[in-house]
């Protein structure tokens, strides 16, 4: 589809010299001279980019741009001018432009920030940004990162910057912010798409295992090594990894990485080669690093040389104008999971929601939305269904596990207060036996998976003989997986 690039000037002689210039571009041309025909064009066209002057006789440009972003939010506009003000550029800029140029202007600067607005225009409507229902693409399989506040405006904008480049990347935000939706959407984007994405939670797994993990294994290398084990590192080769938590390795494990991200090389565990990657470096955490340099729990050095791009992702109660969109797309994702008709809330229930502090931030939201279109009866959701989700005690909060005891009497209270009357009256009778059962199950399942599938590695993870590991697998059908 051929990217539309509107232009609004009132200065004919201006709109034909664009029209020379953009015209061998691969661009389709929507040419205007006033503002209410451009604001037409915004609604009927959707164009990607618009170049605006400020100065014009009905609007000015900052008002036409003001109605655009409320047509459009994912517009990116870049705004023109031949007066050189500080005032304007600020004005521009807090109301939502991409760029600010000035005229005379220099061709070469202004295609290329033609060029990075269509980037960032593209970038934000394959991640949905935008206010508009109708545009939300019906593919919900996955999970995407959607956003049209200003905080989330200027990550889009530093995505389309950095994505290309192979530059070390530190995602700093809560729990529940969605740091390795930011993390896919920086790869979807970047030279590497078509090569590897590898995620690795560097809190889920004991330091041995966490080495082993990233940087594999020799045969022998320590007991139950029966065999070469390939790390994440060399899988990933040409492509990218996702270290989440990256602030609970350990710093034998740091030295390691470090190595990594400056020669792009290392040693298997137990092992003398020394193997090449190429591999792009992602890094996340919820914890503030700077403080674990200052406790030397983490090193200086590596936490300089992870943050050559540096993302801060805000919580969801510093952005809640993205909480209808992210509704709108939980929404639809849990109808259509559950075989529902769902189709939507109630504006008292969307009122609540915008009013409520979800500590857990969006996947707070996400498991709320998922249990209220389970126990709906209707097809918009209302207040009474999130009453339970909303006003218990815990909820889906975040869990400060150092403070829960060693039992988690504490993390699992919170997580059933919500949703045990549901249980109750699905499960008459055998609530016991369901939750036991299911809780077993869905510890297996999640030991295979942080052990990628290595049988060996998650029985140690979960305290276990193989033999047990084995009759779980079988009993709860969990796929037999590859041995180490």
């Amino acid at each position: 589809m051929t990217a539309k690039l509107l232009i609004l000037d009132d200065d004919h002689d201006i709109l034909l010299m664009l029209k020379t210039i953009f015209s061998g571009e691969e661009y389709e041309l929507l040419l205007e001279s006033d503002s209410e025909g451009a604001l037409k064009r915004i609604i009927a066209d959707r164009p990607n980019v618009a170049i605006m002057d400020i100065s014009l006789p009905q609007k000015s440009g900052i008002e036409v741009l003001k109605e655009a972003k409320k047509i459009d939010p994912g517009l990116a506009v870049i705004m023109a001018t031949g007066y050189k003000t500080t005032q304007n550029a600020i004005e521009a800029m807090k109301h939502g432009a991409f760029d600010y140029v000035t005229k005379p202007f220099d061709m070469n600067k202004l295609k290329g920030a033609v060029k990075k607005a269509l980037e960032c225009n593209l970038l934000s409507r394959k991640v949905r940004y935008t206010k508009e229902r109708a545009q939300v693409e019906e593919d919900l399989t996955e999970d995407l990162m959607i956003g049209s506040s200003p905080e989330m405006i200027e990550i889009w904008k530093m995505v389309g910057t950095v994505a290309d480049s192979d530059a070390t990347v530190l995602i700093q935000g809560e729990s529940g912010t969605g740091k390795e939706l930011l993390a896919r959407a920086i790869y979807n984007n970047s030279k590497r798409k078509n090569r590897p994405f590898l995620a690795v939670n560097c809190a889920a797994l004991p330091e041995a295992l966490l080495e082993s993990e990233l940087f594999g294994h020799e045969k022998g290398a320590f007991t139950d090594a029966h065999s070469r084990r390939i790390g994440k590192f060399e899988q990933c080769n040409g492509g990218t990894i996702f270290l989440d938590e990256i602030g609970e390795m350990s710093l034998a494990n740091q030295g390691k990485f470090l190595r990594v991200l400056e020669n792009q090389e290392f040693e298997r565990v137990g092992g003398n080669e020394t193997i090449k990657v190429d591999v792009r470096v992602i890094a996340a955490t919820n914890r503030s690093l700077l403080n674990s340099v200052k406790e030397k729990s983490f090193r200086m050095d590596l936490f300089y040389r992870l943050r050559v791009v540096n993302f801060f992702l805000p919580p969801l109660k510093d952005r809640t104008e993205d909480i209808p969109l992210l509704v709108d797309l939980f929404v639809k994702k849990f109808s259509k999971k559950y075989g529902k008709n769902v189709k939507g809330v109630a504006p008292e229930t969307m009122a609540l929601l915008m009013t409520h502090q979800f500590e857990g931030n969006i996947r707070e939201l996400k498991n709320v939305i998922n249990s209220a279109v389970v126990f709906c009866r209707g097809d918009i959701l209302v207040p009474g269904d999130f009453e339970s989700f909303l006003t218990a005690k815990a909820g889906f909060k975040e869990v400060d596990l150092e403070a829960a005891g060693d039992d988690y009497y504490e993390v699992f209270w919170s997580m059933l207060e919500p949703v045990f009357d549901g249980i109750c009256q699905k499960n008459k009778g055998a609530i016991y036996e369901s939750v036991n059962m299911g809780l077993e199950k869905a510890l297996i399942h999640m030991a295979m998976e942080k052990s990628n599938n290595n049988q060996v590695f998650a029985a140690k993870l979960l305290g276990i003989s193989r033999n047990t590991l084995r009759d779980r697998l079988e009993k709860y059908r969990i796929g037999m997986a590859a041995e180490a």
